[in-house]
């Protein structure tokens, strides 16, 4: 991580500790050294350090664009697992005192992430530095087992409500289904009122035409359109994985000509 969230540097600045500075050894949670790779642990980021012009990749998307190597600032809204994995972090002795200390809140508390958020709240960006740095060992009884799904969804669906919804008057979900629901029915009732619509592209539930939340104790129940996404508008919270539908939803995106972080933000 890095103190100055604008700077293209590809290397540590001064004053940065090693990869196994205060910041990594304090939850790594396994044994690890500093050696030439790293291994993919939690989710399906992949944390081998690649040269400027790859990037890093998830499950979806690439963790930057071609020749930067700074993680986009909406990215951090991922709706599972961490945006990046805590044992690759380092930072300076200065800037960890600043932000710490972490969550002892003890077993289940997912104290990396909360440590991430406090992070970006006092301005901290993410810089890849393009050198593998460390070996992390995955263990199968790590107490990272202990954080619960829903644990790491209610945070990042609390930070998104902190740091993007308000200022949005209102906006769409793109996702009529399982996850875009979800979604709705996780947020609080002040910004449940800001959705306006869902959008998709099945036909099934844009003939329907609307979701009903069939658990609020509001009377009478809401009820949010069920959009074409072409009749849908801006901003957007999309709840859809990238790369699952053979390009079908990323040329959907790209027709409508959005920017991200002003007209959408992906929470997938």
């Amino acid at each position: 991580m890095s103190t100055r969230s604008s700077s293209p540097c590809t290397t540590p600045s001064p004053g940065w500790t090693s990869a196994c500075g205060p910041s990594c050894s304090r939850t790594s949670k396994a044994p690890w050294s500093s050696r030439s790779s790293t291994t993919p642990v939690r989710t399906g980021l992949r944390p081998s350090l690649r040269d400027g012009r790859g990037g890093w990749k998830t499950r979806g998307s690439p963790w930057s664009s071609e020749g930067t190597t700074l993680l986009h600032p909406e990215e951090v809204f991922t709706s599972h697992g961490p945006t990046v994995i805590m044992p690759t972090w380092f930072c300076s002795r200065a800037w960890f005192f600043h932000v710490g200390p972490f969550d002892e809140g003890g077993q289940g508390v997912p104290e990396d992430l909360l440590f991430f958020y406090d992070h970006l709240r006092k301005g901290g960006g993410v810089v890849r530095v393009d050198q593998s740095l460390l070996l992390y060992r995955y263990l199968p009884d790590a107490a990272t087992h202990s954080v619960l799904e829903t644990t790491i969804w209610t945070h990042r669906v609390r930070f998104l409500e902190e740091r993007v919804l308000p200022r949005w008057a209102a906006f769409t979900i793109w996702n009529a289904g399982r996850q875009g629901r979800r979604l709705y029915r996780s947020l609080t009732a002040e910004a449940r009122r800001k959705v306006v619509a869902f959008c998709d592209v099945d036909e099934h539930k844009i003939r329907k035409g609307f979701y009903c939340h069939e658990d609020s104790q509001e009377r009478p129940k809401p009820r949010v359109p069920v959009l074409h996404f072409r009749a849908a508008r801006p901003p957007f919270v999309i709840c859809v994985k990238l790369d699952l539908t053979g390009g079908a939803f990323e040329d959907n995106l790209r027709s409508l000509h959005l920017r991200e972080g002003q007209d959408f933000l992906h929470f997938s």
